[in-house]
């Protein structure tokens, strides 16, 4: 048993390097593996892929509704017509300063701040309120120097020597001018003749302290920055404006805002500037309002509901509601009176609020269909599709023909009367042209609704066989899958012949 199995090891091991050296000499010999599939040819050898065929809209003819039918589903139509068109856009956005009436309060000497009056942020100021006192050698020199020039001139004797002393003294008070020395030190200097040690410095504006860098003891320099006052009468607001409405926002379009602070007021102002740049994570961009601000009721930093109105003047438009979109057509049903609609094809150009711009397809004084469009297109289809049908050819069926009623009648009936969407009974009565009843016959009740591609909503079809139940009745149980507008077509043979045929709408109550 032994010897046996060594020799089959023995046997599997010749057999195993056999092969390798057949692959081997197959490799040198420039003959590569070649992958081959189950059907016996290679990867490379199977053809390409077919490309998908392109998806077709289906066709749509001209509809024609009695007034009944209409009322049912309730047709309503809009006009078509030239007007004033606008629209808004709505957003949200930031109070912020505005930047032109931002004012900086910085001094044109060396010294040290002695005291200060504006001592906190966001304190309110007034125009020449003094924010802080500041003593500065330099400034005590320049006014030593005008009390001197004043001195002098008053010692002066000939209107030579009068008129020298005196460009003097103005050229030393514009000095002091120069180093923006208030008018009223100015005065006071002339008046007493006396030095102040230290001068005050006044706010250049009436607003809000938002920024300050100004405290007791310290040294400042000629060009440091003490102050940031901001004027909060008028403000701005940025806006986050989505890419896709940027090209109808122009600057000067009326806007307004809403805060939570005031609930039922709204602030009026204008588009100032669009920034020229795109956000690239929220894909929008800034827009800058103007808001008048004069009673001080919007603060910074506030959270507002911006509306931006657009006017895009007088335009041929049509309701939002009219157009029908198929997928890759633009739709809408004109009517001609008397229930008779055309599906037209159009192209509509930006929705403004309820309305659509009407870019081709459409005349001033047209009507077409706003409600319904649905169902209207549904029949479209099928009128569109029935008229596709061919008739038989001549003689077609005539052996049949010959065993066949004439004149057959066919009465249609089910219950409940409505069809409504699950289990229905469906009964016909089908009767000779003299008045008896024909058995025997094949019978179907085919419910049919189009597809519905602007619903993503594939044609749905139902056929139901009838039963004889004697004496010329016929009756079946079958679904109606949801409600809706449904064709109905009752098609009744016998003996490969049709007998009779009827086809109408039928609407079905429930849901989807």
């Amino acid at each position: 048993m032994k010897r046996s199995q060594a020799v089959l090891a023995v046997g599997t091991l010749a057999a195993m390097a056999a092969a390798g050296l057949w692959f081997g000499r197959q490799w040198n010999h420039g003959a590569p593996f070649q992958l081959v599939e189950a059907d016996g040819l290679s990867p490379s050898s199977h053809p390409p892929p077919s490309p998908a065929p392109p998806v077709s809209e289906p066709e749509r003819g001209p509809v024609t509704l009695t007034a009944q039918r209409m009322q049912s589903i309730g047709v309503k139509t809009g006009i078509v017509e030239f007007r004033e068109i606008g629209d808004e856009v709505r957003t949200v956005g930031n109070i912020e300063a505005d930047e032109t009436r931002l004012s900086d309060v910085e001094v044109r000497f060396a010294g040290w701040v002695q005291k200060v009056y504006a001592d906190a942020m966001y304190k309110r100021v007034r125009r020449g309120e003094p924010l802080l006192t500041i003593y500065s050698p330099d400034l005590v020199t320049s006014e030593q120097e005008y009390l001197v020039a004043k001195e002098l001139l008053a010692q002066s004797k000939g209107q030579a020597k009068h008129a020298g002393w005196q460009s003097l003294v103005d050229a030393s008070a514009a000095r002091l001018r120069v180093l923006q020395i208030p008018e009223r030190e100015i005065a006071r200097l002339k008046k007493t003749g006396k030095i102040q040690s230290e001068i005050e410095i006044d706010s250049p504006v009436s607003g809000f302290i938002v920024e300050r860098k100004a405290f007791p003891n310290m040294y400042v320099q000629p060009g440091t920055k003490l102050y940031s006052v901001a004027d909060l009468s008028a403000v701005w607001v940025y806006a986050q404006v989505f890419e896709a409405d940027l090209g109808r926002i122009k600057v000067g379009d009326q806007a307004s805002i809403t805060v939570a602070s005031f609930p039922g007021q709204t602030f009026q102002g204008r588009v100032s500037f669009i920034w020229p740049e795109v956000d690239q994570t929220t894909r929008t961009a800034k827009v800058r309002l103007e808001i008048p601000n004069p009673e001080l009721k919007l603060s910074l930093g506030m959270f507002v509901n911006v509306r931006i109105d657009l006017s895009m003047g007088r335009q041929l438009a049509i309701p939002a509601s009219g157009v029908f979109q198929s997928g890759t057509r633009q739709i809408a049903f004109v009517d001609h009176g008397g229930g008779s609609f055309e599906p037209r094809d159009i192209e509509v150009g930006a929705r403004a609020g309820d309305d659509f711009i009407v870019l081709k397809g459409l005349e001033a004084g047209e009507r077409i269909v706003t409600s319904a469009n649905f169902l209207i297109d549904s029949e479209s289809q099928l009128q569109a599709a029935l008229g596709s049908f061919a008739p038989p050819p001549p003689g077609a069926g005539a052996a049949a023909a010959t065993n066949a009623p004439q004149g057959a009648t066919l009465d249609y009936s089910s219950d409940p009367a409505t069809p409504h969407m699950g289990s229905n009974t469906f009964r016909v009565k089908l009767t000779g042209g003299d008045g008896a009843p024909i058995t025997g016959a094949q019978v179907t009740v085919t419910f049919l609704m189009p597809a519905m591609p602007a619903m993503g909503m594939a044609a749905m079809r139902t056929v139901t066989a009838l039963t004889d139940k004697g004496g010329g009745l016929y009756e079946g149980v079958g679904e109606v899958q949801m409600g809706g507008t449904w064709q109905v077509t009752v098609l009744a043979t016998k003996n490969g012949q049709t007998i009779a045929q009827k086809q109408f709408s039928e609407t079905a109550e429930g849901g989807m």
